[in-house]
């Protein structure tokens, strides 16, 4: 009891806070829009500044979260202030997450977010300094999440009005009880973002299907329900059940004003004093959510029971999954080796027999029928067992120096691989401009004679020849010819030069910090 208390003392302490700061001299600067109202304010103290960072520079200011947009006050020598608006009502692809930062652009310190929309040419970063846990930028990007995703549910159902204003009004209600909670626990907990409701419904499985409901049995009846209200004259009639704008009366009553025109009709928000209750389908809508978010949870649970570390660990881990596909790999590999003459040749005539046959095109279809019956299998048969523990034998336990080599193993053989497939290109670049004439008429030519047999020859054929072509090219009788003919591809290969390139780096105008 006496900790709900003091969150309400505190929630009273932030409404205060904020109207105090939209009725100060620092929000008649940010020339706010009819409608808009202030959440949040940070930076507007020297000893909890709020950095702003694009690319190495980066300077203090004030930052503001609105209903409608982020703003930042730049407090720069020399350039005097400076206000940025970041409009998070529009349609712009706009992401924000958290993020790495630091000096001259070093990703040292996980204590900011970043923000980028199709309207900036690079990622904005928002810093917040402070020791410990980086509480203040959790509470930043759930509530600057929760203004977003408020707006993209107007732009959504197209609210207008006095259903735009109960939208809103909804969100900062769930902001403000949000940072009632913060200030309470002196840390953002994250199991008191449900609060955030529209950020919440996002984050849920089949959250649109919650989001739909509350449209249809709430803000889709609100104008009507209000203009009933309005009109209806004053008589004692049996208790009827409206959809009403309570969260926007109960900030209207506090000072706050979210409708575009002022002028609006108070006598309708007057008549918000009661509100009744949710809808069966909208309760319905909840609980199936709910009910989908246990079973992710325990299957997320599972996910977390069997992540392995090490880079050779996933490695066994994964030839253990795939162990029969694997075998079934080398199997017909050794085959097409010629390795046992017996066996390579039954299995040659084998696959001539199935594309031949024009059981080429079932091949798919069959293979999803035996998945399907072996899971079918395993369910009738062993309904109610455990699935066996998969056992995974793991390679000899290296020490981190060992694993850090291997890393750098890995990286330096990706590293090759893409310089060997941009060589690969800038030579068939090089063949397509003609850098090399005789080169490139051979290939020219090479092009039309595959064209024309493609054109000509029915698939099937094509099918045949492609699979005798390269299942025998290690037969004893073509192994000799297969090797010289690799050797002369190669050799003329060699010979095409690769496309020149030249890097240029774009001079970038470098700012004092």
């Amino acid at each position: 009891v006496n900790t709900l208390r003091e969150i309400s003392m505190l929630l009273c302490r932030v409404f205060r806070s904020i109207k105090g700061v939209m009725q100060s001299s620092l929000a008649s600067s940010f020339n706010l829009d009819a409608g808009e109202c202030i959440v949040a304010i940070d930076g507007d103290k020297p000893i909890h500044p709020v950095l702003q960072h694009i690319g190495i520079s980066a300077w203090p200011g004030t930052l503001i979260l609105t209903t409608h947009a982020l703003y930042f006050q730049s407090i720069r020598v020399g350039y005097g202030d400076k206000i940025v608006k970041y409009d998070l009502a529009t349609d712009s692809n706009q992401v924000i997450k958290r993020d790495f930062t630091g000096p001259l652009g070093v990703r040292l310190f996980d204590k900011a977010v970043m923000y980028k929309s199709s309207t900036l040419t690079e990622p904005i970063y928002f810093d917040f300094p402070e020791l410990g846990s980086p509480s203040r930028r959790n509470y930043w990007l759930a509530i600057t999440r929760e203004v977003m995703q408020v707006n993209r549910f107007i732009r959504k159902f197209n609210l207008e009005d006095i259903q735009r204003a109960e939208a809103l009004s909804k969100a900062v209600l769930g902001i403000l009880r949000y940072s009632a909670v913060k200030e309470a626990f002196h840390i953002a907990p994250s199991h008191f973002k449900t609060t955030l409701t529209f950020s919440l419904a996002e984050k849920l499985p089949k959250g649109d299907m919650v989001l739909e409901a509350l449209y249809n049995n709430y803000f889709q009846l609100l104008d009507t329900s209000l203009s009933h209200l309005a009109t209806e004259p004053a008589v004692d009639k049996a208790p009827q059940t409206h959809s009403v704008p309570f969260s926007l009366y109960a900030l209207s009553r506090m000072g706050f004003n979210l409708l575009k025109r002022k002028n609006e009709t108070g006598k309708e928000i007057s008549f918000c004093a009661v509100c009744v209750g949710v809808t069966k389908s909208l309760e319905a809508a909840l609980q199936e959510s709910f009910l989908y978010s246990e079973r992710i949870e325990a299957a997320r649970a599972t996910v977390d029971q069997v992540k392995v570390e090490g880079l050779d660990a996933n490695v066994a881990l994964m030839q253990e999954i795939l162990f029969s596909f694997i075998h079934a790999g080398k199997l017909i590999y050794s085959l097409t080796k010629w390795e046992d003459p017996l066996k390579s040749f039954l299995f040659l005539a084998f696959i001539l027999y199935v594309i031949q046959s024009g059981l080429v095109s079932y091949t798919v279809p069959s293979v999803f029928i035996v998945f399907a019956v072996v899971m079918l299998w395993h369910k009738y048969s062993e309904e109610g067992k455990l699935l066996e523990v998969l056992e995974v034998r793991p390679p000899p336990a290296k020490n981190p120096v060992e694993q850090i080599l291997i890393l750098q193993e890995a990286i330096s053989k990706l590293e090759d691989t893409l310089q060997a497939v941009n060589i690969v290109l800038l030579k068939f670049r090089a063949l397509l401009f003609a850098a090399v004439p005789k080169a490139t008429e051979i290939v020219a030519v090479a092009l039309l004679v595959a064209a024309a047999v493609v054109v000509l020859m029915p698939p099937k054929h094509l099918l045949l020849m492609a699979v005798l072509e390269v299942y025998t090219r290690e037969m004893p009788l073509r192994k000799q010819h297969t090797e010289k003919f690799r050797r002369r591809i190669k050799e003329w290969w060699a010979r095409i030069p690769a496309a020149p390139v030249q890097m240029i780096r774009p001079k970038e105008d470098k700012k004092k910090i």
